[in-house]
């Protein structure tokens, strides 16, 4: 089972005063790359909502907003009586006269005339919120393994592919060993010259060994085995199937190098191509 680092999660909670919106993105990266927006009334919860997110969503840039609308009159600006009413006074001493209204509106316009009570936190409303932000966390790694079992497909399918190519090389090795062979023999008999039989036989036998591929097919196919039980264990791993990828790039390149024979070189770059798209690929896992 496999999850994509893409994903897309929501919640929203309606209280009292106001409808409290939690929104997460994520997207592939190498690390986790945290992003939070917070209104400041919850800028101390900043901490524990890092703490909550590294813990379950472990790997990905992820953008975290909490959006507040207020439904219900509720305000934390007050009137600074006292100093309002000096400011009237002080018009009037000035003025020698004035409607009380003008001069009220030109008093609240003065400093200090306005009172911001700072909010305070309700912990019980935040245990709300809080578990508010855990069910768009899970909404999130519900999008994450929707994608990520398209991903599985996809892999499955590839490697698929690739263990089909192999076979083909695998039935085209003989051909290719004789083929080989007789290239030598016909080099060596346009040359016209005598030569120690039993002696080229050696050199031969020798030469053809350094183009044996066993061993790379054998490696390849173990590769190919191990990446479809890594994606089917129950952790996901992108990394560990990123570095799996890596030792079937090196045997398939081994393979192609090795094998002087055109047929197979096109199965080789048959199987390099679908391997470029696993990889591709497997930088959104996570």
């Amino acid at each position: 089972m496999i999850f994509s680092m893409t994903g897309y999660g929501k919640s929203v909670l309606q209280l009292p005063t106001k409808k409290i919106t939690v929104e997460l993105k994520s997207l592939n990266s190498k690390s986790l790359d945290l992003n939070t927006r917070t209104p400041s009334i919850y800028r101390e919860k900043e901490l524990s909502i890092r703490k909550i997110l590294a813990d379950k969503l472990e790997r990905g840039k992820i953008d975290f907003s909490i959006y507040v609308e207020a439904t219900a009159e509720d305000t934390s600006t007050q009137i600074n009586i006292p100093v309002v009413k000096q400011y009237m006074q002080q018009l009037k001493n000035v003025l020698n006269e004035g409607n009380d209204m003008e001069l009220l509106k030109m008093a609240v316009r003065f400093p200090d005339a306005l009172n911001t009570v700072r909010e305070e936190i309700d912990e019980n409303e935040w245990q709300t919120i809080e578990a508010e932000i855990n069910i768009a966390i899970d909404d999130l790694i519900k999008h994450r393994l929707d994608e990520g079992q398209v991903l599985e497909q996809d892999f499955n399918n590839r490697i698929i592919i690739i263990e089909d190519l192999l076979e083909q090389v695998i039935k085209m090795d003989p051909e290719r060993i004789e083929g080989v062979r007789e290239r030598l023999l016909k080099g060596v008999e346009e040359l016209k010259e005598k030569y120690d039989e039993n002696r080229f036989e050696q050199e031969l036998v020798y030469y053809i060994e350094k183009f044996d591929i066993t061993e790379e097919k054998v490696r390849l196919k173990n590769h190919l085995n191990y990446f479809i039980e890594c994606i089917n264990s129950k952790d996901s791993n992108g990394k560990k199937l990123g570095f799996i990828s890596q030792e079937m790039g090196r045997e398939i390149n081994t393979i192609g190098s090795k094998s002087n024979y055109a047929p197979m070189q096109q199965l080789v770059v048959q199987m390099k191509d679908e391997l470029e798209k696993i990889k591709e690929q497997l930088l959104n896992v996570l």
